[in-house]
């Protein structure tokens, strides 16, 4: 009696303990790190990519608990952008930890009509977002779109009660100036989403300056010297984007950098964002300032100045910091297996 009350308590010990140290498929565990939803258009160039492997790979600061995709004009249709990022949680050993879910082919204007439909362009991401939103957490689910806005977008619109439960951190738009990629791809997704009551940054692109995310670059070079062989060493390989066969994040991303068309003066490229996603882990490694929300009409930015409602703008990124820990974290999960 005595030898079987004594098993009891042990395998009771051991039904404790795992119950402890278990996952979820969509994410680390219960209560680790920062919860978040990475949006993306993961096809369109190659800082996509780069962003989710630093994110997934980042298990201590953040509990990812999904991959939302959508297709802007670069990359193909919708499909091919969730074959990509597909590829990325492969390469990173997250296969089987957390869904890559198919969102938004076409923009906000077009889909909003169908929100009543039970199946709809994106609704499978956008019911993820809600689904997601809508469970009690002690911090609010960060959104993390870096690509067009329109999964967000739709996801307020279709259950505007998430807008009290998210922080949306945005890659994208120039502001103050005009125009960037995000934007354009769907500006009125963004426009619906600066007229909501709902917590918004900007983490701001700024081509050719100093003081955006596209100061976040790194040299062809510097890719081919430091990235061979980073991150997990996975046992089946990965067919790239353009071919080839791959074991590891570092190994592709150097073929990503060597297929790439366009590269600013001195082979350079920015990792836009990669920083978003580095200023959500720390948020010393950028400036924030809280403004009175604009609006976008007809290729500008109208100032409200009045307006109660604030929006922060994220600028002025600390590069250095940013792609020493990219690197960092990137060799500290080298060569481990999944």
């Amino acid at each position: 009696m005595r030898n079987t009350l004594r098993q009891l308590s042990i395998l009771i010990i051991l039904a404790l303990l795992a119950g402890c140290n278990s996952t979820s498929k969509n994410g680390n565990s219960e209560h680790a790190g920062i919860p978040v939803i990475f949006d993306t258009d993961a096809n369109n160039e190659l800082d996509d990519q780069h962003a989710l492997a630093y994110l997934l790979l980042n298990e201590e600061a953040f509990d990812v608990l999904g991959i939302t995709v959508n297709a802007t004009r670069g990359g193909g249709e919708v499909g091919e952008h969730v074959k990509e990022a597909q590829r990325v949680v492969d390469l990173v050993a997250w296969k089987g930890k957390v869904d890559v879910i198919q969102g938004a082919n076409g923009n906000f204007p077009e889909i909003r009509k169908q929100l009543d439909q039970k199946v709809f362009d994106g609704s499978e991401a956008v019911d993820f977002i809600i689904e997601e939103a809508m469970k009690k957490r002690k911090e609010p689910l960060v959104l993390l779109p870096v690509g067009k806005l329109t999964n967000v977008a739709l996801a307020l619109e279709k259950k505007p009660a998430i807008a009290k439960r998210i922080r949306i951190v945005w890659l994208g738009s120039n502001y103050p100036d005009p125009g960037e990629y995000n934007l354009e791809n769907d500006t009125a997704s963004m426009n619906y989403i600066l007229k909501c009551d709902v917590p918004f940054e900007m983490a701001t692109v700024r081509y050719g300056l100093a003081t955006g995310t596209a100061a976040v670059k790194v040299a062809r070079k510097e890719i081919y010297t430091r990235m061979p062989g980073l991150g997990p060493v996975v046992e089946e390989a990965v067919t790239g984007r353009h071919g080839g066969s791959f074991s590891s994040f570092g190994d592709y991303s150097v073929d990503l950098f060597r297929h790439i068309e366009h590269l600013e003066d001195g082979c350079f490229r920015s990792l836009f964002d990669m920083a978003a996603v580095a200023i959500v882990k720390d948020p010393s490694w950028a400036d924030a300032t809280e403004i009175p929300c604009p609006i976008y009409i007809k290729n500008a930015w109208v100032e409200q100045t009045g307006n109660s409602r604030k929006i922060t703008v994220w600028e002025n990124f600390d590069k250095d910091a940013i792609m020493a820990d990219f690197y960092k974290t990137l060799e500290e999960s080298q060569g481990e297996l999944p």
